[in-house]
């Protein structure tokens, strides 16, 4: 089932006003009276890599805003936008240390981290159905079972690839009875409209593009879409805190920001990924959910736990120790219990 618009208002809304609160007493609900350490705090100067992705629109309202190049300017910190085109893109990035910050989906984060890649999420930017299975509709697909003795594009390593896995074990079909072309997620959707392949794991904005140029969605299931993680390296935890708890005090600020302005976040994911903001609005305000608890915790380990093994039936995370010392190390909800949005300032 898609987030209904009717009720994704009324969560903009909610989230709108929890939101602001948070910005107005400049802290989490739960915080502590410690305080938190302020998003201007010298941060030694040097450069911040971070991404942005149009699966990600938390990171296309920061950027566009210029609220961290603002807020960062007086400590000598250069901002460095390095666009992601998918989770395992982002997740290359963090493990090559192109990146200090990058936006995955869940699974992603737990299958770098149960592959050794150093990094922690410390922020959750939303709860999204971002994937679902397409066709086209002379393909004569209709169900995950005729997916047999089919191809299916999809990206290995990310989301849309882990909802394929998990509707094929639903559906009784063993992937081995499936040719998966692992392509990233916009040549998915060229080999799904040129018939190279009969079906594609899409992933939003794309996705949504190509729905409204005809494919068909033949398989959603909210359930199956991990939630947006924002990872970092641990190194970069260590060595520069205060430029960490800086970037998540930015995603707090968008996060109300988005809250309130549902449309001009809409223009701007149109803006960025070339989309008729149509197509944009429909991913804003049917298929993202802002209104969702920034903590990394319990929620996500529990799905993470449910999608786990998967990886290792695959081969993808060699054992299922692997998997149980990723989930007990892999969440950090320290910075965004300490997040402070009013310490960002407007470019």
């Amino acid at each position: 089932m898609p987030f209904a618009r009717t009720a994704t208002r009324r969560s903009v809304l909610a989230a709108a006003g929890i939101s602001a609160a948070l910005v107005l007493s400049g802290c989490v609900a739960g915080e502590g009276s410690g305080g938190a350490p302020s998003a201007t705090a010298a941060a030694g100067g040097g450069t911040l890599n971070i991404d942005f992705a149009t699966y990600n629109p938390l990171s296309l309202i920061i950027k566009n805003k210029g609220w961290l190049e603002a807020s960062l300017k007086d400590q000598g910190v250069t901002v460095n936008w390095i666009q992601s085109a998918g989770s395992n893109k982002a997740n290359e990035a963090l493990r090559s240390g192109a990146v200090d910050v990058g936006s995955t989906a869940g699974s992603a984060a737990l299958l770098a981290r149960a592959n050794g890649s150093p990094i922690k999420t410390i922020d959750i930017y939303s709860q999204p159905e971002w994937s679902a299975l397409v066709a086209k509709p002379s393909s004569g697909i209709a169900t995950v079972a005729d997916l047999k003795g089919r191809s299916v594009a999809a990206t290995k390593g990310t989301d849309p690839y882990f909802f394929l896995l998990q509707s094929l074990a639903e559906a009784g079909v063993s992937v081995k009875d499936v040719t998966v072309q692992n392509l990233q997620h916009a040549d998915g959707r060229t080999a799904l409209e040129n018939g190279a392949v009969d079906a594609w794991a899409g992933l939003d904005p794309i996705m949504a593009s190509a729905e409204k140029n005809g494919a068909t969605l033949f398989y959603r299931n909210v359930s199956f879409n991990s939630y947006g993680f924002l990872n970092a390296n641990e190194s970069f935890l260590k060595d520069k805190p205060q430029l960490a708890q800086a970037v998540v005090n930015a995603y707090e600020k968008a996060r109300a920001w988005a809250a309130a302005n549902p449309d001009e976040t809409a223009q701007i994911l149109a803006d960025v990924a070339g989309l008729d903001v149509a197509i944009a609005k429909t991913v804003i305000l049917e298929r993202s959910n802002f209104d969702v608890d920034p903590a990394p915790g319990e929620a996500q380990r529990k799905v993470l736990a449910k999608i786990g093994p998967t990886f290792v039936e695959t081969g993808d995370v060699s054992s299922q120790d692997k998997i149980d010392t990723a989930l007990e190390t892999l969440l950090d909800d320290s910075l965004v219990k300490r997040a402070d949005a009013s310490a960002i300032k407007d470019s």
